[in-house]
């Protein structure tokens, strides 16, 4: 293992550390990852952000993302914006607008001049093959039994895969019992990030949302996507929506449905450090 220096920043709450990785000289273990994440024992993140060199020309930036567990997943809505300032703060772009790369696709993160960021998340799609989300067919709500409980859901891929039930009370929603159980459902073979939704009217909602190998995170901006994408195109929300998570507020948007989903909100750097990995 080596010395790595890291910087610990977070995007309403959900938490990360961004390590520079563009030499290419850190070795990037799951199990180590995993130590790392740990609360007590670690440093405590929800994802780990690296920064490596473009893999294909239309990037100025790889950006992997893994989760707590040490499995690397395709997207972080919220990583992305903390990405997006952490190469600015350290000098390694001057752009405001930057294409990175990621293993769910091309984005785009705009600093603004309020210290924002927004992200260019993509289009959302709802096609249960692409999701992946075993389905006869697509459709608005899809009927699931989640270990005997009846649910009606909606299900969509914001590069990863995500499921959102609507509630009536998000603060008493059963996040804890049921965001596992649905989380690692037989139809979501990669398994799902799962959001809990409570509709306040058409340009507002809540939401909490328990994510795949990390558990309940405080904000989660693929999650927000998914929850306005699938709410959108059920004909219960508008173009534009705040979505308020436990961390902080979210704007999305999403001008019609083959455009990209855009995600705004605040970041920040807490600390720096050194690790080894």
């Amino acid at each position: 293992m080596k010395e790595v220096s890291f910087t610990k920043m977070h995007g309403l709450g959900n938490d990360f550390i961004v390590i520079n990785n563009l030499d290419g000289g850190i070795a990037l273990k799951s199990d180590r990852i995993a130590e790392l994440s740990d609360r007590r024992t670690g440093i405590g993140f929800d994802q780990l952000l690296v920064i490596e060199q473009p893999s294909v020309a239309t990037a100025e930036f790889d950006y992997r993302i893994f989760n707590a567990d040490g499995g690397e997943v395709e997207h972080c809505g919220n990583g992305a914006r903390c990405f997006a300032r952490y190469v600015r703060d350290k000098g390694l772009t001057q752009n405001k607008s930057i294409p990175v790369n990621t293993m769910g696709g091309l984005l785009t993160l705009k600093l603004l001049e309020n210290g924002d960021v927004t992200v260019e998340m993509g289009v959302p799609t709802f096609v249960p093959s692409q999701i992946p989300f075993l389905a006869d067919s697509e459709q608005d709500f899809y009927d699931i039994d989640a270990a005997g409980t009846p649910l009606k859901v909606g299900a969509v891929a914001i590069s990863n895969p995500h499921v959102v039930v609507q509630v009536d009370d998000v603060d008493s929603a059963p996040v804890e019992t049921l965001g596992p159980i649905l989380e690692s459902h037989k139809n979501f073979p990669k398994r799902v990030n799962v959001g809990f939704m409570q509709i306040i009217d058409a340009q507002n909602i809540k939401l909490r949302v328990f994510e795949r190998g990390v558990g309940e995170t405080r904000a989660c901006g693929t999650g927000a996507c998914a929850a306005v994408a699938v709410g959108h195109r059920q004909g219960l929300l508008d173009k534009t929506v705040n979505v308020t998570l436990v961390g902080g507020s979210l704007k999305i948007v999403w001008k019609d449905l083959h455009s990209s989903i855009e995600m705004t909100g605040a970041c920040s750097t807490v600390f720096e450090g050194q690790t080894r990995m």
